[in-house]
C-alpha cells in the first residue's frame, strides 16, 4: 500500500486500531534508538496514553506515528536527564527471532552513535519515514534531517569497517 494511503487510513482509524497497528513497530524504532527495551517499552506506553488523551488531535495528524515516536523519545531523555544517568548500553535489546537486526555488527555500531544520529537513522531506514517525516518527528528542519542522516551514515560506514 502506498504511504499516503495507509497514512490516510491511519488518520481514519479509532484510536483502538492504531494503537494494535503501529504500537510494535513504534516501540522498536524507540529500542534501537535508545538501546535500552524497558525504557523503550516505558516511552511508547506513555506516547500512547498522551496520543489517547488527545485522539481527537492526533488522529488528524499527517504523521501520527511520527508524534508518537518523538513524544516518547523527548520522555525517555527527560526521564534519563531525571535520573542523571546514560540510557546508552552495550547491548542490543533482545528482540523476537523475526525481529532480529540481519547484521549484529550494524546493529552493534548503530549503539555507538549519539541518540540523535540513531534516531534519525532509525526512522530512515527503519521506520521508513522521508525527510520531511523526519523532521516533523524531531522538530527540525527536513535539511537538518538530511544532514544528521548524512552524517550518521558516514560514521556508521566507518565504524562498520573498523568492526569487521
Amino acid at each position: 500500500m502506498l504511504p499516503e494511503v495507509e497514512a490516510e487510513r491511519l488518520r481514519q482509524t479509532n484510536f483502538a486500531d492504531f494503537y494494535r497497528l503501529r504500537r510494535a513497530p513504534v516501540y522498536r524504532a524507540l529500542a534501537m534508538t535508545l538501546r535500552d527495551e524497558d525504557l523503550a517499552a516505558d516511552a511508547v506506553e506513555e506516547a500512547m496514553t498522551r496520543a489517547y488523551e488527545r485522539w481527537r488531535s492526533v488522529s488528524r495528524y499527517a504523521n501520527q506515528e511520527g508524534w508518537i515516536y518523538r513524544v516518547g523519545l523527548n520522555w525517555a531523555i527527560s526521564r534519563g536527564r531525571k535520573a542523571r544517568r546514560e540510557i546508552v548500553t552495550d547491548r542490543p535489546p533482545e528482540q523476537a527471532s523475526e525481529d532480529r537486526v540481519p547484521d549484529p555488527d550494524l546493529h552493534r555500531v548503530l549503539g555507538e552513535l549519539s541518540v540523535q544520529a540513531r534516531a534519525v537513522v532509525v526512522l530512515r531506514h527503519y521506520l521508513d519515514m522521508s525527510y520531511d517525516q523526519i523532521g516533523e518527528a524531531l522538530q527540525i528542519p527536513s535539511g537538518t534531517a538530511k544532514s544528521r542522516l548524512h552524517y550518521a551514515t558516514v560514521e556508521l560506514r566507518r565504524l562498520l569497517e573498523v568492526a569487521r
